[in-house]
């Protein structure tokens, strides 16, 4: 783990997402495969909250399925929309409290032509490289995650193979992304309930942010 960074501790997620969700901001999210891994900077997040939330999948209370949202900070919870793709999100708060951080949009910084292959396109220039991980499907895809292979899974384990870091992995030069002075708070978006709440977080400028670019 030394050569990948500092593992995110638990008491990180143990907090209300709207505190989560801008942290996470700049850190790296890791899939290991054997001596292998594929890694990307966060640059895009929203924060989903309990069951007073309507657009969260909490909001009609616990069931089989979205119980991730409702147990111990730090695991991760899937899901499969549009018939077409899986999103990524963390779990927050304590146990019995639900509260999600979703995963929009990575950097990619290492692993990236595992990544191409993952996705099915190539990439020839370097505006090719948003097509990997811009988006919710997208960056999922990129790195393999399913909701049978991932739901549950502690990203706070050092045996796990979906994990976030604290430093940079230094395999390929990141963009600026000047947290204090970039961050930005707007509107989440794809959804139609509650659809004006500021819990949209992104590094503006970055442009590996989905949906229409913030400077």
């Amino acid at each position: 783990m030394k050569k990948l960074g500092r593992l995110v501790p638990r008491v990180f997620y143990n907090r209300d997402p709207r505190l989560v969700a801008p942290d996470l901001l700049g850190k790296v999210l890791v899939r290991r495969e054997g001596e292998k891994i594929r890694a990307g900077r966060i640059v895009e997040v929203e924060a989903y909250l309990g069951e007073d939330d309507p657009a969260a999948h909490s909001a009609g209370g616990e069931t089989l399925r979205n119980a991730v949202m409702f147990g111990p900070p730090g695991f991760v919870y899937v899901y499969f929309i549009y018939g077409n793709h899986y999103c990524l999100n963390v779990s927050c708060l304590p146990k019995g409290r639900a509260g999600a951080v979703l995963f929009r949009a990575l950097e990619p910084i290492a692993g990236i032509a595992e990544m191409a292959v993952a996705r099915g396109v190539t990439i020839v220039r370097e505006g090719d490289l948003k097509k990997l991980t811009s988006g919710p499907g997208r960056m999922a895809q990129a790195l393999g995650v399913t909701r049978v292979r991932d739901n549950g899974k502690d990203l706070t384990s050092a045996s796990s193979d979906l994990f976030i870091v604290d430093e940079p992995i230094a395999r390929r030069a990141p963009k600026d992304y000047d947290r204090a002075r970039r961050v930005l708070s707007t509107p989440r978006i794809g959804i139609t309930k509650a659809a004006d709440l500021p819990l949209r977080y992104v590094i503006a400028g970055n442009p590996f942010v989905s949906g229409r670019k913030l400077i």
